[in-house]
């Protein structure tokens, strides 16, 4: 069964590349176009890991960090910001907020590839007992 990832972005162009790179890599997708609407994708899909802009229409990226942090049901789910924001604080900003990793726009293929199989690849305890 493939894993789930949320994107939460509001630029189509970023959405349109992004979902291409996960669905060549055998994700299943989910995405929202502002924070509320991906805060409740989060509440009633719990997906595997969550990928979000920092800047967006409504709450940033940061607040919904701090939001599915502060909730028992999701503080466990992964999130990585995906940010223009790149200058000198600002993933320490993304960090403090919630946020697990940190990619810096544009995204690069390889870069989104290891972060995702750094956060998502099998417990030792899950390939033991499949083995």
């Amino acid at each position: 069964m493939p894993r789930t990832i949320l994107y939460i972005e509001d630029n189509p162009l970023n959405m349109r590349l992004v979902r291409k790179i996960l669905v060549d890599m055998g994700y299943k997708t989910l995405e929202a176009p502002d924070g509320q609407t991906g805060l409740m994708i989060i509440i009633n899909e719990l997906p595997d890991l969550i990928l979000v802009d920092v800047n967006l229409p409504d709450i940033d990226g940061l607040q919904v960090a701090r939001l599915s942090k502060a909730n028992p049901l999701t503080a466990r789910i992964p999130i990585v910001a995906l940010t223009a924001n790149a200058m000198h604080g600002d993933r320490e900003r993304c960090m403090d907020a919630g946020c697990d990793g940190y990619i810096a726009k544009p995204v690069a293929k390889l870069e989104l590839r290891n972060v995702l199989n750094h956060f998502l690849a099998p417990s030792p305890a899950l390939n033991a007992v499949a083995k």
